[in-house]
C-alpha cells in the first residue's frame, strides 16, 4: 500500500534477459537451414556426376547388374601303374550349351535356330534340352546342348556369343585312356553324370553336366580322384557376360592314384590270353603278390576302349559292347563265378590234412571209377568216373595226377573200405575258410560273392536234400559250387605264403600334384586259414610234382620252380553223349622255394593243360624277361 490509502496494482516481474541465449534463435535456424542446402548440393553433383559425366557407364550397368555364383570344376586326379607310368590323360572337350536365364525375352527361339544351324541339333531337342536342363539345374546353369565339338565348330560359337544372349561355349576336362583296352576293367571309365547320381550325390557339389567315375577303380576311387570344386561370385551383363570376379575360391584338384599294376605285364598277360582263349566267350587271369596282396595284372576278356565313353557314344559303338556274347563291360575275374572243377582240389586236400582224414601217405586205388549204393534205391549203384584207372595213389600222387576218385574218398569218403571222409559241412568249412562265398574286398565294384554249397543251403535254395554223390562233386570242385578267378588266386596265395588270406588290393599309394605321398595302402589280411603250416607245404609240394611229373607238366618254365593245379571244369547241358562243355582252370605259384607271386588263368569252353601252358608264357615273362615270346610254338 502507498501513503495514500489505495491499494497498488500487481503487476508480474519481468525476467531478466538471458545473456547466453541467442536472441529470438535465428542464428540456431540459419545453420540448420544451410546444412541441408549443402547436403542437397552434394547429392546434386553426385547425380549429375552418375547421370552425365559417367552416364553411359552406369546406364549399361544399370540394365543388368546382377551377382551370380559359378562353380570352378577341379581337375581330375590322373592314375599311374606302380612304375609311375600313366595310364590316364586329361585333355579338353568343346561342348555347345545355353544359359536359360540369359536368353532374351520373345527372342529364344532365334537363339535356338541359330544355334542349331551351327550345331546340327533340331530346336526342339534344343528346347528340350534347355527345359530340362533348367529344371534340374536352374535357370542360371549352362544347360549341355551337345557335347564333343570340334575345333572349328568351336570358333565358329565363340564368335556368335557376343552376339547371341544365353548361348555358351564350354571347355571343359576329358578323360583320355592311354594304355587303351588292356585296362579296361581295371581303371573303368567317366561318364556324364546321370539324373539318378546328381541327386544321390547332390551334397557333392556335382553340376548336371560333370562327369562321374562309372566303373573301375574310376567309379570305386570317385571321391579321391574329384577333388573339390571352387567358386566364384561374378558380375555378368545383361546377356550373362562376365564383368567382374567379386569373390573366389579355388578348386581343390583331385588326388594321383599310383596302382599296383604293372602296365608292360599287363599288356603281356592280355596277349597271352588272348591267344590261348581262342573262340572262347571269355576269359580271365590275375597275377598277384602272395605277400602283400598288390594285383600285379588283372584281365578280363573280352575287353572294350574306354574311350568310347568319355564323349559321345554312338548307338553303335554302344550296341556292339552290350550285344557281345563275352560281356566285354563285365569284369570275369570278379564278377562271373564258375564252377572251379580240379583246382579246388588243393583246398580239400588242405582240409583232410588237417582234420586227420588222410595224411601225406595214405594210399588210395583208382580203377577209373568208383560205384556206391543209391540212397534212396539200395538196389541200385551210381558210378562216378575218374578221368583213367590211375591205380594206387599216395596224397601227392592224388593231388598231382588229379584224381577224382582220390578226392572223392577224401570229401565223401568209402563205405566198403571204412574210409571215413570230411563230409559235406567240412569241405564248406574250409572253403569258406579259404575266402570262397565271400568277396575277397578288393578295391574295384561290382565283385560277386560266389556259391558254396552244403546241406542247408541246398534245402533252402533247390528244395532237395543233401546226398553223398553232391559231396562227391562238391569235393572235385563240380556240381554246386561256384568261384571268381580272383577267390581262387588268394585262395593259392595262402598256400604259398604259410596261410594269411590277404584281402587283394589295386591301390598302391594317393600322391599330390607334386609327388608327395600323402597315403599309402598296407597289405591286409582277412584272416589265417586254419591249415598248420607243415600240412600246407605237402599241398604246395603235390602241386609242384603236379607241374614237375603230373598233369600240369604244361606249366613248366625253364629254371623256375612252379607248383600249379589245373582243372576242367563240366558245365551247362549234358550233350547227346552224356558229355559236357568245359571250362578251362590254371592256379599256381612262383617260385616254389621261396614263393612272390601266384596266378590264375581262367577260359571259358577252355581245358586245363592249355590254361597251363599260358601261365608257363606270363611266368617265364614276370621272372625271365620276353624270353618265351620269341621262342616257337615247339617249345611250350
Amino acid at each position: 500500500m502507498d501513503t495514500s490509502g489505495r491499494r497498488k496494482r500487481w503487476r508480474s516481474k519481468k525476467p531478466k534477459p538471458d545473456r547466453q541465449r541467442s536472441g529470438d534463435g535465428r542464428p540456431m535456424f540459419t545453420w540448420l537451414r544451410a546444412l541441408v542446402i549443402l547436403l542437397f548440393g552434394i547429392l546434386i553433383v553426385q547425380l549429375v556426376r552418375m547421370q552425365v559425366v559417367q552416364g553411359d557407364e552406369y546406364a549399361q550397368r544399370a540394365e543388368i547388374n546382377a551377382l551370380r555364383e559359378v562353380q570352378i570344376p577341379p581337375a581330375r586326379g590322373l592314375i599311374y601303374d606302380r612304375n609311375l607310368r600313366p595310364l590316364v590323360q586329361n585333355s579338353a572337350v568343346f561342348s555347345a550349351a545355353i544359359v536359360p536365364g540369359d536368353l532374351p525375352e520373345g527372342g529364344e527361339g532365334d537363339v535356338y535356330r541359330l544355334l542349331a544351324s551351327v550345331i546340327g541339333v533340331p530346336v526342339a531337342e534344343i528346347e528340350e534340352r534347355v527345359s530340362e536342363g533348367e529344371a534340374r539345374e536352374g535357370a542360371y546353369s549352362p544347360a549341355v546342348i551337345k557335347e564333343g565339338l570340334d575345333w572349328e565348330t568351336a570358333l565358329i560359337l565363340k564368335e556368335l556369343e557376343p552376339h547371341a544372349p544365353g548361348l555358351r561355349l564350354l571347355m571343359e576336362p576329358a578323360r583320355s585312356y592311354v594304355a587303351g583296352s588292356s585296362l579296361s576293367h581295371v581303371l573303368g571309365y567317366v561318364g556324364p553324370i546321370s539324373a539318378e547320381e546328381f541327386v544321390a550325390f547332390s551334397e557333392l557339389e556335382y553340376l548336371v553336366q560333370d562327369f562321374i567315375g562309372k566303373s573301375g577303380v574310376e567309379l570305386f576311387y570317385e571321391p579321391i580322384l574329384r577333388g573339390k570344386p571352387g567358386e566364384k561370385l561374378i558380375e555378368v551383363n545383361a546377356a550373362g557376360r562376365e564383368l567382374e570376379v567379386i569373390s573366389e575360391r579355388r578348386p581343390l584338384d583331385g588326388s594321383n592314384l599310383v596302382l599296383t599294376i604293372d602296365v608292360e605285364l599287363q599288356n603281356e598277360v592280355v596277349r597271352v590270353l588272348a591267344q590261348y582263349a581262342g573262340s572262347s566267350d571269355n576269359a580271365a587271369a590275375v597275377v598277384m603278390d602272395v605277400h602283400t596282396g598288390e594285383v600285379l595284372a588283372m584281365v578280363s576278356l573280352p575287353t572294350f576302349d574306354s574311350n568310347i565313353f568319355t564323349g559321345s557314344l554312338s548307338e553303335a559303338d554302344l550296341a556292339a559292347v552290350l550285344e557281345d556274347v563275352g560281356k566285354p563291360l563285365v569284369n570275369h575275374t570278379i564278377a562271373e563265378r564258375y564252377p572251379p572243377g580240379s583246382s579246388f582240389k588243393p583246398i580239400v586236400g588242405a582240409a583232410a590234412l588237417q582234420e586227420g582224414v588222410a595224411t601225406a601217405g595214405t594210399v588210395i586205388i583208382s580203377e577209373g571209377y568208383i560205384l556206391v549204393q543209391n540212397e534212396y534205391n539200395p538196389n541200385a549203384l551210381e558210378l562216378f568216373p575218374d578221368w583213367a584207372a590211375l591205380g594206387a595213389l599216395d596224397f601227392y600222387g592224388g593231388l598231382a595226377m588229379s584224381s577224382n576218385v582220390y578226392f572223392y574218398y577224401l570229401a565223401g569218403g568209402n563205405s566198403e573200405d571204412e574210409f571215413r571222409g570230411l563230409g559235406e559241412e567240412r569241405v564248406a568249412l574250409y572253403a569258406r575258410a579259404f575266402g570262397l562265398g565271400e568277396i575277397s574286398g578288393i578295391d574295384l565294384p561290382g565283385e560277386s560273392a560266389g556259391v558254396v554249397p552244403d546241406a542247408i543251403w541246398k534245402e533252402e535254395t533247390v528244395g532237395d536234400p543233401w546226398t553223398l554223390g553232391d559231396t562227391y562233386n562238391f569235393g572235385i570242385g563240380q556240381g554246386y559250387l561256384s568261384v571268381t578267378p580272383l577267390q581262387m588266386v588268394t585262395a593259392v596265395a595262402a598256400i604259398a605264403n604259410g596261410g594269411k588270406l590277404l584281402i587283394p588290393h589295386l591301390l598302391m599309394e594317393v600322391r599330390d600334384d607334386q609327388g608327395n605321398i600323402l597315403q599309402q595302402v598296407e597289405t591286409e589280411v582277412r584272416r589265417t586259414v586254419p591249415v598248420e603250416r607243415s600240412y600246407l607245404d605237402i599241398v604246395g609240394e603235390a602241386m609242384l610234382q603236379s607241374v614237375t611229373n603230373g598233369v600240369a607238366d604244361t606249366a613248366a618254365v625253364s629254371g623256375l620252380a612252379v607248383a600249379g593245379k589245373t582243372g576242367t571244369a563240366e558245365f551247362g547241358l549234358a550233350r547227346e553223349d552224356g558229355s559236357f562243355e568245359t571250362h578251362g582252370w590254371f592256379v599256381g605259384f612262383a617260385p616254389y622255394e621261396e614263393p612272390e607271386v601266384a596266378i590264375v588263368v581262367f577260359v571259358q569252353r577252355g581245358e586245363g593243360g592249355q590254361n597251363a601252358a599260358a601261365a608257363a608264357k606270363i611266368l617265364d615273362y614276370y621272372f625271365n624277361g620276353a624270353q618265351l615270346a620269341q621262342k616257337s610254338e615247339g617249345g611250350q
